[in-house]
């Protein structure tokens, strides 16, 4: 019996390793998603992660412009925004620009998490407060709870009609994110979450929907179900549609894969420990000598929600996974480390990864 096909899509975090700079790291993922295009890949979204030395995706918008240019073909995303440290009328015009330039190529990743730590956070709004995110009046204000009403705007604002601002004496304002696409719409918009709230509320909106697997690890089923039982048709979407996420390493022999892990996960275990950030230490002793016993048992632990494997395990392990989530697509974080003599321009190991996936699935 022939296998049905399996779409892979790409999440990339713009790692920054060792001695990169931003500028090194940008021109690895550049490099990144350019063989991930020639190879058949269906999308690559970028994230959204602010003051953290390790992570050089801040801005998907912006990075996908240069990012995409050699591309021919894959879709290219943010994956995704996060929406309540922006205005949405901000975010409609971004992304109506990339479609200008891309077509019909171009994704919209909303997500409501902060992307980063609580006082980044509150600099992302401009108003510090006295510990807390204020208005321009110095009253608190929690962003999240806009969240539902954001996406609509968004949404409006991306379609031709705009969006409608009611005015006094029953006039109107109309607004639109850019003033003429030959695309519609401007964007594929898809609700980005962990949880059953965020596959309730694109259920509601009838709007495709990710589960963040390689970030929560766990939840995946019920939120995927919950997601296709509430599911209510709307001109955004007339049936649900759906992947999952996960974090891989692939290479030719299972050690040499667990091996190339080792940068990520020391990193993720340092991030759950609540440790100081610095850039993603190289594959070997630069790992070796700042894991700590600590490190290591959080690692261990993390490592059982990865991929880490040769191509066919890995594989089988990704059609394994999309069956459990009734999906028929899967985006994978490839995750591989760097070693130290490397070009730093490069991710040697990441476009491996993707090469040998291929050979297995497509």
């Amino acid at each position: 019996m022939t296998e049905s096909p399996l779409k892979l899509s790409i999440l990339d975090l713009v790692p920054v390793r060792g001695e990169q700079t931003t500028s090194d790291a940008l021109r690895a993922s550049k490099s990144f998603v350019e063989k991930a295009d020639a190879l058949g890949y269906t999308r690559y979204w970028v994230a959204e992660h602010h003051n953290m030395p390790a992570i050089a995706s801040s801005h998907p918008a912006v990075e996908l412009m240069h990012l995409g240019q050699n591309t021919k073909q894959i879709r290219l995303g943010s994956g995704g925004v996060m929406l309540p440290n922006h205005a949405p009328y901000a975010v409609a015009e971004q992304f109506s620009l990339l479609a200008a330039v891309y077509g019909d190529r171009i994704d919209l990743g909303i997500g409501r998490a902060p992307g980063t730590d609580p006082f980044t956070r509150m600099a992302m709004w401009g108003h510090l407060g006295d510990g807390q995110v204020v208005n321009r009046e110095g009253q608190p204000v929690d962003p999240v709870e806009y969240f539902p009403q954001h996406v609509m705007d968004i949404l409006r604002l991306l379609s031709p009609e705009g969006l409608d601002v009611e005015l006094f004496g029953d006039r109107k304002h109309t607004l639109r994110a850019t003033p003429k696409l030959e695309v519609n719409p401007a964007a594929q918009v898809w609700l980005l979450g962990s949880s059953n709230y965020s596959s309730q509320l694109a259920a509601a909106l009838g709007l495709p929907y990710v589960f963040a697997n390689h970030f929560a690890g766990r939840g995946a089923q019920q939120a995927m179900q919950t997601y296709r039982d509430q599911f209510e048709a709307s001109q955004f979407g007339s049936q649900p549609r759906s992947f999952m996420t996960a974090n891989v390493v692939v290479a030719e022999t299972e050690e040499e894969a667990w091996n190339l892990a080792q940068p990520f996960l020391y990193q993720m275990a340092n991030l759950r420990v609540g440790a100081p950030m610095r850039s993603m230490p190289t594959v070997g002793r630069e790992t070796d000598e700042v894991m700590s016993a600590g490190h290591r048992a959080v690692a261990d632990k993390l490592a059982q929600t990865y991929i880490i494997a040769t191509p066919k395990d890995a594989a089988r392990q990704l059609r394994e996974l999309a069956a459990e989530g009734g999906v028929d697509e899967v985006m994978m974080q490839a995750v591989a480390g760097g070693y130290p003599d490397e070009d730093l321009g490069s991710s040697v190991a990441r476009e491996r990864t993707l090469e040998l996936l291929a050979e297995e699935l497509f």
